[in-house]
Formats: structure tokens, sequence, C-alpha cells
């Protein structure tokens, strides 16, 4: 069966500079990014074992959510200086080792990425999506699973993990998220409904819809009243965190993972100063190696 690995590429970055608080290469210039992205693509390669991969990357914010909630996600700090010169390595890295990257202007990777998984899901693929970005939930089914840099265990998350960590299936995600609202995405929610409230009200009502329609049923005077005031921000949540309809191209054989450019991969490596990576990257390639 064909496998997908999606890896969410500016989450991982992020990740990565965090992690590693100071590496440079023999010039001074900042590493830590890269060398942490291309530990974790490794290892996530190896647990994984996909025969496809991709990395997308966030291209701007949504139009159409920026219309909905001009404040949205403006919350967010500025991108640290000495990460955003590491993107571009990272992505010279990624077309030395083969892997395939996307990024568009003004598509989040959000979107991408779901419209992605889906269609290779609807073919019969298995997907795997690397993120710990909670709105992915949505996405879990019998053939998309969610790999989450958080979770210590290292498996994959279907619906039970899915129920474990919401409280809600993950058709119900989207619901819960609109309910609760995202703080990451500077998106408010209903005031006094945290998560265990959002999960209790679609456990009870199974959808947003039903529970509107049926909100005499609401015990709590108080949180029905609160609920009615607040039906037009929850509606416009709705529209905010579900994975939006963005065009994608699926096309297998782009997926599938290129040959190593050795001599350019050893080119980058011995630039960062990965000595470490070289040496690998020399014993898996011995015929290659007398070209580095």
């Amino acid at each position: 069966m064909s496998r997908l690995l999606i890896i969410d590429g500016h989450a991982y970055a992020y990740r990565a500079f965090y992690a590693i608080r100071d590496l440079r290469n023999p010039q001074g210039q900042p590493t830590n990014a890269i060398y942490g992205f291309l530990k974790m693509l490794e290892k996530m390669r190896l647990a994984i074992k996909p025969t496809h991969l991709v990395a997308v990357w966030d291209g701007g914010l949504s139009s159409e959510r920026m219309a909905a909630l001009p404040e949205y996600k403006a919350n967010r700090p500025e991108m640290p200086e000495d990460l955003r010169p590491q993107l571009d390595q990272i992505a010279e890295c990624l077309d030395a080792l083969g892997v395939s990257r996307f990024s568009a202007a003004g598509v989040e990777a959000d979107d991408y990425i779901g419209c992605l998984a889906r269609q290779a899901a609807a073919v019969g693929w298995n997907v795997v999506v690397a993120s710990a970005d909670k709105d992915f939930m949505q996405l879990v089914s019998d053939g998309v699973g969610l790999l989450n840099p958080n979770d210590k265990k290292g498996i994959v998350w279907g619906r039970d993990q899915v129920y474990a960590k919401a409280g809600v299936a993950p058709e119900q995600i989207a619901d819960w998220l609109a309910l609760m609202g995202d703080s990451v995405d500077n998106i408010a929610g209903v005031p006094g409904v945290g998560a265990k409230t959002a999960a209790a009200l679609l456990q009870q009502f199974g959808s947003i819809e039903v529970m509107f329609a049926r909100l005499t049923e609401v015990k709590s005077e108080k949180m029905r009243a609160v609920l009615k005031a607040s039906e037009a921000i929850v509606r416009r949540n709705q529209r905010l965190v579900e994975l939006s309809s963005v065009a994608c191209d699926f096309v297998p054989d782009q997926l599938l993972t290129r040959p190593v450019d050795v001599v350019k991969l050893s080119g980058l490596y011995e630039n960062f100063g990965f000595n470490g990576l070289l040496a690998t990257l020399k014993s898996q390639s011995p015929q290659q190696a007398e070209l580095i």
C-alpha cells in the first residue's frame, strides 16, 4: 500500500529552532533549525517508512479568513531573524534529499495538507500528517493518521487518540474548536467555554447545528444565555477553523522521493559543519563518495 507522509514544514522548522538553542557553522551562521529539521525528518522516515513524502510550507494567510476576522493570527510574533535564512537552506537540503515540497502565495499549509490528505486517502492510500497542530485532528479517519511530535510514544494517532485528547470524534473537531476558540490563531470562543465544556456539549448534541436547534435543552440557564448571545461568533469560527477547500494537485509521481544528490548534499553538509551527517552520507553512498 502507498503511504504518504505529509510534513507541516514551518511547524517543524520552528520546533527544531527552539529545540536546539545555538548551533552555527564555521562562518558563524545559525544552523540549529536546519540540523534539527534534518534529524526529525530522518526519525520520521525510519518510523513511518513512507513510499511518498512532501513537506508543505505556509504561503501566507487565507484572504477569506482575514476578511472574516482581521485579527486572525495577529498575535503571532515575528519570525526570529536567525530562523528566516535557514528556511531557504532547509529547502535546499530537501531538494538534495529528493524530497518534494510545496508552497504557494496566499495558501495556508493547513488547507493544502487537508486537500492532499483527503485526495490520497480517497484513492486508498495510507496518509500520515506530521504536526502538533490540533486543527489536523479533524482529518483523522481510517485512511489518515496524525503523527504528533508532542506525543512521546511516537504512535500514529487514530480516532481513539483524538477522542482521548479532545473528548470528541474527528468529525466534531471543527465544532469543538469553534465553541472554545483557538488562542494560537487569535480566535476567541464562547466566554466560559473551554475544551471540556465544548466536548460535553458536543457529546450531548452531536453538532453545533443540533445544539442551536435544541438550545432549550442546555441545563444551565447561564450557559444557554451565553450560547445564544455567541451564536454569530460560533458560526464565524466554524468558517475559520475548518480546513478550507483549496486547489491541490494530487500527482503521485511527484510525491515519490527521488535519488539523493550526494554531491549537492555533501556540499551543504560541509558548509553547515555537519560532520557527522557528512560521514554518514559518505558511508551510505560509497560508490559516489569519491565524487565528494
